[in-house]
């Protein structure tokens, strides 16, 4: 039988993820500060991280939550691992971090616990169902548009993340795209979905974005140019892990 998530949370759980969005906004470092991000390429990064969230179908409670780690450049699956979740936050639009994020969060830390020596190097993270604008306040520019042609109609937005400039994560993007979605997260989403096949059998997975808002445009692509986006929502954030705080 399939479940609905709790209605709106009160005011007073929004307004704590407001000032917990502004507390870790205010930490955010959006430049490059590892050397294989400066190189142009990407000497030294060996491992690359996907994660991803896939909902039961006709169930915005049951999920799956997925990770990966990819060599690179090769670009090649060398851990995994997925678990089913119930989730308990809602869905509301701009807060989607607080419904998934901490399943994620487990994810990395048990396989810090387990294999420290695949922590990837980078995280990407599909937020298809989400919106922000991809302009800061002061203009700064948060995010971009990766399009094959100045005709294309399903571009694919990167946003950056922490420790990550926009322009490397743009690169790479790139660099990690054998189809329109890059790499690591194609791999947590195929493998999350998989997962939700096996463990509950006929009751298969939802189509992407389908419980959090509007699917997220679909269908392979190849990468070859950028250009500005308006603000819109991003598919893909890029954050980079260094060891310690």
């Amino acid at each position: 039988m399939a479940q609905e998530a709790a209605g709106r949370p009160p005011e007073e759980t929004l307004s704590l993820w407001k000032r917990e969005q502004a507390r870790l906004k205010a930490l955010l470092v959006d430049r490059d500060t590892e050397a294989w991000q400066r190189d142009p390429a990407f000497a030294g990064l060996h491992r690359v991280g996907g994660v991803d969230v896939s909902f039961v179908k006709g169930d915005s409670v049951r999920a799956c939550a997925s990770l990966v780690v990819l060599s690179f450049p090769e670009l090649e699956v060398v851990y995994e691992e997925s678990q089913m979740v119930n989730l308990t936050a809602p869905y509301v639009a701009g807060f989607l971090a607080f419904r998934e994020v901490p399943f994620l969060v487990d994810l990395v830390r048990r396989l810090q616990e387990k294999e420290p020596g695949l922590m990837p190097q980078i995280r990407l993270l599909q937020a298809g169902g989400d919106t922000f604008p991809l302009t800061g306040g002061s203009g700064t520019v948060l995010g971009m548009a990766l399009k094959s042609h100045s005709r294309s109609t399903k571009p694919l937005y990167i946003s950056v993340g922490h420790r990550i400039s926009l322009e490397v994560a743009v690169r790479l993007a790139q660099r990690c795209c054998r189809f329109r979605i890059p790499e690591p997260v194609r791999q947590a989403d195929i493998r999350s979905r998989e997962h939700i096949r096996r463990t509950l059998g006929h009751l298969g997975p939802s189509a992407p974005g389908q419980e959090r808002a509007a699917p997220a445009p679909q269908g392979p692509l190849s990468l070859r140019s950028t250009e500005m986006a308006w603000p819109w929502k991003p598919h893909m954030t890029a954050t980079s892990h260094a060891p310690g705080p």
